[in-house]
């Protein structure tokens, strides 16, 4: 029971409901996190935590990035997040995508901080 008190209490938080529709598509860095939420690095880190505890995500360390997906790995996480992030649409969303998308492009050449190329 505490884990399912543990999910939803990291589920009823706008900004957590973001970072787990950006991973949605797949692993992110914290820097492409914090690019995409227009928000400070600490601030993410913190709702990364929360979602953490409550496993709803996963974490893995490259260098001295973190990198985080969400965890399917139960039949709870398996129900409750596809049908969290399904319904999560708007406005804020797509800025999200669309400030991410222009971070990862600019990774790619070679112009952000976790860029594979400079670890």
């Amino acid at each position: 029971m505490d884990a399912l008190v543990l999910s939803f209490k990291a589920l009823a938080d706008e900004t957590r409901l973001r970072i787990l529709k950006l991973l949605e598509d797949g692993e992110l860095c914290v820097c492409d996190i914090t690019a995409a939420l227009d928000m400070t690095q600490p601030n993410i880190s913190f709702h990364l935590g929360i979602l953490k505890e409550a496993g709803l995500i996963t974490d893995r360390r490259q260098g001295r990035w973190n990198h985080y997906n969400l965890n399917l790995s139960g039949m709870l996480n398996r129900v409750l997040l596809p049908t969290a992030i399904e319904r999560i649409d708007g406005e804020k969303v797509a800025a999200d995508r669309l400030r991410l998308n222009a971070f990862l492009d600019a990774k790619a050449g070679g112009k952000a901080c976790c860029n594979p190329k400079g670890i």
